[in-house]
């Protein structure tokens, strides 16, 4: 039996018309639920986007004034000789704390012991003239004017040896105060003239910490205040201001201002850098994190935060220290709610859905930045 091709064809084009058929009617429900979910996603784009805030209320900080500078030793003396001579003896050590009058060097006498005896000799002779002449002189055999010469003589022998004596002292070079003997500029056998050193001493309790403050923080700081300073090299003291400069820098229009450290275990050490901390004021200031800093139109610093219509807003603020919790700004409402996730993508005046941090924001409308088709990726 011969079959029509044609009659094939229709046959086979009939079934597959009727399990198409078939198929649709049975997924025209899924079909359905796709659309509505688009629709609702497209619905939920249109609604306001939620953000993240935080309420902070305005609280007194105290203002600080953060500055820069170096310590120096309070005193710093170069021990030098007073007359010519050989140095015989270098005692102390470099590094060593002394005591004032303490020897740091000696040179060699000389001579000068032998002028001592001598200028004690001459004031013996005169002494002795001055007592045979008052003796005469209550005689009758000598004047009054007489005896007034042989008192200068005594006079003038007293002086010779007080000279001697203060010559001899000379060749013992002593610390002038107590501190530190940080350098030796003299070695045995070295001959040190009039003027040349033979060490170093230095004090450094209290440690003097020197720093320049302009025209516009001087104002602001008082002789007596208490300041705060680390060191470069890890310590952290009190302090207080001991002198401020009357008259300004030419160059520079800053101020010199000097601290004092106490420093009695001589652990602080001199030529530290070291940032100084001291309070000039208290205002009233809130504390946000740093990451929400944000520009304004004007390119001016601040933050933004949602009011009570539930709208951003930006203020304009100052910021007044930092600190590791974050922030102290000026410029906010007393009490305000910033937005501290989804500032970036919201703009000033836009209305918002606005989720105290720690909130779920599951099942609500689309976070801020965050567009439908992203939520349907």
């Amino acid at each position: 039996m011969k079959f029509n091709p044609a009659y094939i064809f229709v046959g086979v084009a009939t079934i597959a018309l009727g399990a198409w058929f078939y198929t649709g009617s049975n997924n025209g429900d899924d079909d359905g639920g796709i659309y509505a979910d688009i629709e609702n996603r497209e619905e939920q784009a249109t609604q306001a986007p939620t953000v993240v805030i935080r309420r902070v209320s305005a609280q007194p900080h105290t203002v600080r004034l953060s500055t820069y500078g170096n310590t120096q030793a309070f005193r710093s003396v170069d021990v030098k000789a007073k007359t010519a001579a050989s140095v015989i003896s270098t005692p102390v050590r470099e590094g060593v704390r002394v005591r004032r009058g303490d020897t740091i060097c000696q040179q060699d006498v000389d001579a000068r012991e032998a002028l001592v005896e001598q200028a004690r000799a001459q004031l013996a002779k005169a002494e002795a003239d001055f007592r045979a002449t008052t003796t005469l002189v209550e005689k009758g055999y000598r004047s009054a004017a007489q005896l007034n010469g042989e008192r200068a003589a005594v006079d003038g022998a007293r002086a010779q040896l007080k000279q001697a004596e203060i010559e001899l002292g000379n060749v013992v070079l002593r610390a002038p105060f107590s501190g530190i003997y940080v350098e030796r500029m003299a070695e045995v056998g070295d001959y040190l003239a009039p003027g040349q050193a033979c060490g170093k001493v230095v004090e450094l309790d209290p440690i003097k910490l020197n720093v320049q403050l302009s025209e516009t923080q001087v104002g602001k700081i008082a002789k007596g205040q208490e300041v705060d300073v680390k060191l470069a090299t890890g310590e952290t003291v009190t302090g207080r201001i001991a002198f401020v400069q009357s008259i300004a820098n030419p160059q520079t229009r800053t101020f010199r201002t000097e601290m004092h450290l106490p420093n009695p275990d001589y652990a602080l050490k001199a030529g530290v850098s070291a940032t100084v901390s001291m309070a000039i004021g208290e205002v009233d200031a809130h504390l946000v994190p740093a990451s929400i800093m944000a520009l304004g139109d004007n390119g001016e610093t601040g933050v933004r935060y949602v009011d009570a219509d539930n709208r951003v807003r930006f203020a304009a603020t100052r910021q007044v220290d930092e600190t590791d919790a974050g922030l102290w700004v000026t410029g906010l409402p007393q009490v305000a709610r910033i937005i501290v996730e989804g500032q970036d993508f919201v703009s000033v005046g836009s209305d918002v859905r606005p989720v105290y941090e720690g909130e779920s924001t599951r099942n609500t409308s689309p976070s801020a930045g965050l567009s439908v088709n992203a939520e349907l990726d």
